[in-house]
């Protein structure tokens, strides 16, 4: 294949994650975990020493933001949304980190291609 193909086998493909970012809805980052908790009160299910059975479960979304880590509560109806948000969340990290990896490559192969024409100029130029 050679550099002109390339070139634009590159850029067709960002464009492509340009147009699939454009089209992603809510995300969020972060990441959910059931929590089961233990109750203070003597005579709970969850204190029995034969078959201690725990509150919950909770679930727990915990993300980092600008160097603050955050978590929250979220409540059973609302996980099917959350779980959406951080799996959009997902995708788009993926889709910025192959057009950063592809805009390298691209860059790299329109510096090759500018040296290339450079050095076949300065061949073809008359010495005076």
């Amino acid at each position: 294949m050679n550099a002109t193909a390339s070139i634009q086998k590159l850029e067709s493909r960002i464009q492509q994650i340009k147009a699939q970012l454009a089209a992603l809805g809510e995300m969020r980052p972060g990441s959910l975990s059931q929590q089961y908790n233990v109750c203070g009160k003597p005579n709970c299910r969850c204190k029995d020493p034969q078959n201690p059975q725990r509150h919950g479960p909770y679930y727990q979304l915990s993300w980092v933001h600008r160097g603050k880590s955050t978590t929250q509560f979220i409540r059973p109806p609302l996980l099917p949304e959350v779980r959406a948000q951080i799996a959009t969340y997902t995708k788009f990290r993926k889709l910025t980190e192959e057009w950063v990896a592809l805009a390298l490559r691209l860059a790299q192969a329109k510096l090759v291609t500018a040296r290339r024409n450079l050095s076949k100029g300065a061949l073809n130029k008359p010495r005076t």
